[in-house]
């Protein structure tokens, strides 16, 4: 059974930092496209940031640029997504993802692109 779990969410004041992690097993993600997405209450499921298999490509969402940064750890099936100078805006539950099929050249930020998803962790800023 393949499982995301992602962790490191919380409650921090404007301006904090949080580094969420994602912890896949069950399948290895070394050679597949990973990213994170959020979801803030009564709007949809918006993407945040991706890394491909090399960590040579990287994109991130406009709103999160200059701010985050995401990375991963392919011999321990992790990724990572470091948030700086954090906003109220930036509420939501934040999820990670990973495509599960197709090419390693494969890249994209639709959240209906990937296969496998986290149960998601809480992330609130008050300001």
């Amino acid at each position: 059974q393949v499982q995301l779990v992602e962790s490191g969410g919380g409650l921090v004041q404007a301006g904090g930092s949080l580094r969420l992690s994602c912890a896949a097993s069950g399948r290895s993600f070394r050679f597949n496209t990973m990213g994170w997405f959020r979801q803030a209450p009564g709007k949809e499921r918006e993407f945040v940031a991706v890394i491909n298999w090399r960590a040579d490509r990287i994109e991130y969402a406009d709103s999160v640029k200059g701010r985050s940064t995401i990375s991963r750890d392919n011999a321990k099936n992790t990724v990572a997504l470091q948030m700086n100078s954090l906003k109220p805006e930036d509420t939501a539950v934040y999820y990670c993802a990973g495509r599960g099929t197709g090419s390693r050249l494969w890249f994209g930020i639709r959240p209906d692109e990937y296969d496998y998803w986290g149960q998601g962790t809480q992330v609130t800023v008050s300001s």
